[in-house]
């Protein structure tokens, strides 16, 4: 009877809206129909109790057979296996449900065979009766059933960074002292980025991920849409590997990986624009992961891509990025890919430990090589070196109090090697390190503080093609290149973990504009849908 209960509490709980407009429109004839269906019912668990008599019978003929023979044992074994099968069938909830699962996936040919209404058609006929018809159920875009398992294959998000702000340069200054293309970086408002994800499991062997970028471009008011990643990894690689291919971040440091919404701050640090460009070094394909064995986490990246375009800026690059900032004043030329040496190559060493219950730490070693665009010969060596130190007590309240210490520390050396007549060689190098501390101080509140400086040695060039004249100039005449300062106080407001409320203000001072600068920002930050988690 426990199994006709619940059919019948199944029946009658999980439509019930449905069954009211039923019964309202014929009462009789549907409580008729379900005391036929309880009858089946009955009759359906009348003969699993006869079933189990019949194999207790068959256990007890076994279990005295057992006594003259040891051999008899595992026949026993079966039997009772059986016996207490056929029990918890009969009896047990969950039993039903899995024969209602068994009995709707049975193909239809069977059913036509057997010339008798299963349990699960009976249990359907009784659904009919009381539900509103449907529409067949079609299988969702974003999850795939497969058996009693929901996979989701796609996770879709939308996030959103909107700032305003004031600052005592001009807009035309403040272009060139917030050089990131997401940076807030115009007097009024900016919309520094919208993000659409698309994340999840692509089939068992491999995850993908897809996320598409809108802003508007704070000076000319045009909407820019670009594809900032696109790409695969492995999910079941022996050894502790992975492989990654397609379009994606250069994992190099701890900025340059990170999508805009990631960053603590508003703006990305002075020297990972100047290294990387405003859009940070991304760019066509593929590295290999490494897990090692040691008693640490400990994982070596090794990555090659394409070492052209607008997100190439330290290597290849392309003419359009040059007319706006050429690396050391350098004209550009166009250098054609012959070989595997005209891609770039990273190589990423991390490391992480938990110092205590509440204290874990990961340091980072990064390095990238690869042809630039001064001519056939030149190539550029970016390394560099990150640390974070993070505590969080083990009792804390949806992650409050915590501490955040992030140091990073990079150099470029840009060998330029021009094909041009009366156009000196010469190597420019670029240094530079941001340090900022985030303290969760109360639950959804932070403050936090960033120091930055950057500086080089190697002078510019000033190239006129017209005349073909070339004169040596002080990088500090270069915006994206003479020496820089800056201190950032930042306040953050959580309201929930779909938005962020930031206050950011910036003092600057540059040795091309030699003098001080003065700039508050408001930032909001609203996210739809799920987002995957973030890296450590």
């Amino acid at each position: 009877m426990t199994r006709l209960a619940i059919c019948v509490w199944l029946a009658l709980t999980a439509w019930p809206g449905a069954m009211g407009t039923a019964l309202a429109q014929d009462p009789a004839a549907a409580i008729e129909e379900l005391k036929k269906e309880m009858r089946d019912l009955r009759r359906e668990v009348s003969t699993k109790s006869k079933k189990i008599e019949e194999l207790e019978r068959r256990l007890d003929a076994v279990q005295k057979a057992a006594s003259a023979t040891a051999a008899a044992k595992e026949p026993v074994k079966a039997e009772t296996a059986k016996v207490e099968a056929a029990k918890k069938e009969a009896t047990s909830p969950q039993a039903a449900l899995d024969e209602a699962v068994k009995a709707v996936q049975r193909p239809k040919e069977e059913k036509a065979k057997a010339g008798t209404a299963t349990p699960q058609e009976a249990l359907d006929q009784a659904v009919k009766t009381v539900q509103v018809p449907q529409e067949p159920s079609k299988p969702s875009l974003l999850s795939y059933k497969a058996g009693g398992a929901t996979l989701r294959l796609i996770d879709v998000s939308l996030d959103a960074l909107i700032a305003g702000g004031t600052s005592t340069l001009r807009d035309k200054q403040l272009q060139l002292v917030e050089g990131g293309g997401h940076d807030p970086r115009k007097r009024g408002f900016t919309v520094q980025n919208v993000e659409l994800s698309l994340t999840g499991a692509v089939d068992p062997y491999f995850n993908g991920e897809t996320h598409i970028i809108f802003f508007i471009d704070p000076i000319s008011g045009e909407t820019v849409v670009e594809l900032e990643e696109a790409f695969l990894t492995t999910q079941k690689l022996p050894w502790g590997l992975q492989l990654k291919g397609g379009q994606f971040f250069t994992e190099f440091g701890r900025i340059n990986p990170q999508h805009p919404h990631s960053w603590h701050w508003l703006d990305q640090p002075v020297i990972n624009t100047r290294l990387f460009g405003p859009d940070g070094m991304r760019g066509p394909g593929a590295r290999v992961s490494w897990l090692t064995p040691l008693p640490w986490y400990s994982q070596i990246y090794l990555g090659m891509q394409n070492a052209n375009g607008e997100t190439m800026s330290s290597f290849l690059a392309n003419e359009e990025f040059f007319e706006e900032r050429p690396i050391g004043g350098y004209p550009f030329f166009n250098r054609p890919v012959k070989m595997l040496k005209d891609l770039t190559y990273l190589a990423r060493l991390e490391n992480s430990w938990t110092l205590s219950e509440s204290v874990s730490s990961k340091l980072g070693f990064s390095g990238i090589y690869g042809p630039n665009a001064t001519g056939l010969h030149g190539d550029t060596w970016i390394y560099g070196a990150d640390l974070v130190v993070k505590w969080r007590p083990a009792k804390n309240y949806q992650g409050w109090p915590f501490l955040l210490w992030e140091s990073e520390i990079m150099k470029r050396d840009y060998h330029a090697k021009p094909d041009i007549a009366g156009v000196p060689a010469n190597t420019l190098r670029d240094w530079g390190f941001y340090t900022q501390l985030l303290w969760g101080f109360y639950p959804r509140w932070a403050v936090g503080v960033r120091g930055e400086y950057a500086s080089g040695a190697g002078s510019n060039v000033s190239f006129d093609p017209t005349t073909g004249i070339t004169e040596i100039v002080s990088r500090n005449t270069d915006a994206f290149r003479d020496n820089r300062t800056r201190v950032s106080p930042l306040l953050v407001w959580h309201p929930s973990e779909f938005s962020r409320l930031r206050v950011q203000y910036n003092y600057d001072w540059t040795a091309r504009l030699q003098k001080d600068a003065h700039t508050v920002w408001f930032g909001a930050e609203f996210l739809y849908g799920a987002h995957p988690a973030h890296k450590y």
